[in-house]
């Protein structure tokens, strides 16, 4: 009278053990965990629905400055991407042997703008001398800080442009460069210096002027696996960073694809 039992936990235990042996799946792997420069917010969660839609895989994203993200990723923080706003903080991972080198790419380059309210009236040509000082009135320069690579691309074209002297104790420095675009929408400074791909997407502002290329580093995001990745699906994220239906979405942002 038991037996009828005895197989029904049989079966059981065999139907468990041929799931634990099942392959794991697109749909039932952990999200992929990418780390992006923040520029890049609105573009990227584009492309992690196309990413989703095309494999059936997940990307899970988090946005801060990209000095912020290396150093999280210093600590061992859980990533298997990133993707910098700049080559120095790739380089400085991989120094220490936390990105795989092989796997590194160029995937975005971008342009620096100065920015207003919307609303604003100011009217500025962007060139060597120019009146920014004179500009801002009694307000301050939203820039992202020091660490940050647009508040190093900025202060370095500044500097090229000879008027960083004018404005160096009129600084509202902000954690990241999507926080220094917030300053400007809020109305709390009267200009700040963004990637011109952050402008587009804020109705609040409007782009007063793009900064020469000449007089800042080359604006680059490179794209690497970090090295403690256990997820198969890294490369394969990477491969769609790269390929038609992404370059399509960074392109529509306003970004510029190297090589593609």
């Amino acid at each position: 009278m038991f037996r009828p039992i005895r197989l029904g936990l049989v079966a059981a235990f065999a139907l468990l053990a041929l799931l634990a042996a099942a392959p794991v799946t697109a749909q039932t792997r952990p999200p992929l965990t990418v780390f992006a420069a923040a520029s890049l917010k609105n573009a990227m969660d584009d492309v992690g629905k196309a990413y989703t839609a095309r494999t059936g895989a997940q990307a899970r994203f988090s946005y801060a400055a990209s000095s912020v993200l290396a150093h999280q990723i210093e600590a061992r923080a859980p990533a298997d991407v990133f993707v910098s706003a700049d080559s120095d903080w790739m380089d400085y991972l991989a120094g220490r042997h936390l990105i795989v080198d092989a796997s590194r790419r160029d995937l975005l380059a971008n342009h620096l703008a100065l920015i207003a309210p919307s609303d604003s009236k100011v009217v500025l040509h962007i060139g060597p001398g120019m009146p920014l000082g004179q500009a801002l009135g009694g307000g301050r320069l939203a820039i992202a800080g020091p660490d940050v690579p647009a508040g190093r691309y900025g202060q370095a074209s500044l500097t090229a442009l000879g008027v960083w002297p004018s404005v160096q104790s009129k600084l509202a420095q902000a954690e990241s460069v999507r926080a220094a675009l917030a300053f400007v929408a809020r109305g709390e400074t009267p200009l700040g210096i963004v990637y011109d791909t952050d402008a587009k997407v804020e109705p609040k502002v409007r782009i007063v002027g793009l900064f020469p290329d000449a007089s800042h580093p080359r604006i680059v995001y490179p794209a690497a696996i970090v090295a403690y990745s256990a997820d198969p699906g890294a490369a394969g994220f990477l491969r769609f960073l790269h390929g038609p239906e992404a370059t399509r979405i960074f392109k529509a942002y306003g970004f510029i694809t190297p090589g593609r």
